[in-house]
C-alpha cells in the first residue's frame, strides 16, 4: 500500500523538464542559463527535492559569479534570522530534502548551515575577497563541473 496516488496534474507536473526564464530591466544583464547542463535535463520526478534545489543553486551561483569583478567573491545572506552572511566554500544535499552550505562568516569562523528545501531562502551577495593578492575563489564553476561529472 505504499503506492502514492497522484492527480493527472501532479503526474504531468512531475514529468516536466525544468527550464529557466528571467527578464531584467537591464538588457545587458547576464540571465540564468538558457540551456541546462545534461545532468539537469531529466524529468523532475527522477530526482529528490534536495538534489533539484542543489543543482539549481549551483546555476544561480555560477551566473552570479560571472558578473563579479576579480576583487569580489560570492557569499550569501539568510532571511529570517541572525545567521548573517556566509562566504560560500561548499554546497551539498542529503536526499530527500536537506541542502547544506559550508563557508566562513565575516570573522573567518567556519560555518555549516543545514536547511530543509521547504525553508530555502538565500540571497547571493558580492563580498570583497579576503586577501587582495590571492585570486578570487569561484566555487560556482567547481560546482558546475561536478554536475557535469554526474
Amino acid at each position: 500500500m505504499g503506492d502514492k496516488i497522484e492527480t493527472s496534474a501532479e503526474a504531468v507536473e512531475a514529468a516536466v523538464l525544468p527550464r529557466c526564464h528571467e527578464v531584467h530591466a537591464d538588457p545587458d544583464c547576464i540571465s540564468g542559463p538558457q540551456e541546462l547542463p545534461k545532468s539537469m535535463q531529466t524529468p523532475t520526478a527522477a530526482k529528490s527535492p534536495a538534489q533539484w534545489a542543489y543543482e539549481r543553486l549551483i546555476l544561480y551561483i555560477q551566473n552570479f559569479e560571472e558578473q563579479l569583478d576579480s576583487s569580489h567573491e560570492v557569499a550569501m545572506g539568510f532571511a529570517g534570522g541572525d545567521a548573517g552572511v556566509l562566504r560560500i566554500e561548499g554546497l551539498g544535499y542529503f536526499d530527500p530534502d536537506i541542502v547544506t552550505f559550508y563557508g566562513r562568516d565575516s570573522n573567518g569562523a567556519r560555518n555549516q548551515l543545514v536547511q530543509h528545501v521547504s525553508q530555502l531562502n538565500v540571497m547571493l551577495r558580492a563580498l570583497p575577497k579576503p586577501a587582495e593578492d590571492e585570486p578570487a575563489n569561484r566555487i560556482g564553476f567547481r560546482l558546475a563541473a561536478d554536475l557535469e561529472r554526474d
